[in-house]
């Protein structure tokens, strides 16, 4: 691992411990020349497949493509790193639980909207609206509605 402030190879770990129910270790690690210290996450690779777009293009799944998107829906809302990441994993074990290696954008933006609404709903009505591309305030009151009953 290089350090991140003088560029050395020369690092040691200080402390390691399981995050995101065991699926993530977190590492505390100092450079031996600056002695600087950083923190790195090692999370296991959950298996390689494929979204499959709009358009029916194939694009290899990029967790933190998606993780960005979450963010944005979720800015200046009571909604933790944690959080996110433990939606993230659950709905990754989800889409790897299927025989099939390729999972179409529509499924995985539905997937997400509903753990969205679940976390949170000001984040859901966000994402929604770019994901169901509201044409109009009344597209999306109509959605608020749905949300109030």
């Amino acid at each position: 691992m290089l350090c991140p402030k003088c560029k050395s190879g020369e690092t040691k770990v200080i402390d390691s411990r399981m995050t995101d129910e065991g699926r993530t270790i977190r590492r505390r690690r100092e450079c031996e020349k600056c002695e600087f210290r950083f923190t790195t996450f090692e999370r296991m690779e959950m298996g390689n497949f494929v979204v499959i777009k709009k358009d029916a293009t194939r694009e290899t799944y990029n967790r933190e493509k998606l993780e960005r998107g979450i963010w944005i829906a979720c800015g200046k809302r009571p909604v933790t790193q944690a959080q996110i990441n433990a939606l993230l994993s659950d709905l990754e074990k989800k889409w790897m639980s299927s025989k099939n290696k390729e999972i179409e954008s529509q499924q995985m933006g539905k997937d997400l909207m509903i753990a969205l609404k679940e976390l949170d709903e000001i984040a859901y009505i966000r994402f929604a609206s770019v994901y169901r591309n509201f044409k109009d305030v009344e597209a999306m009151k109509a959605e608020i509605g749905k949300l109030l009953t």
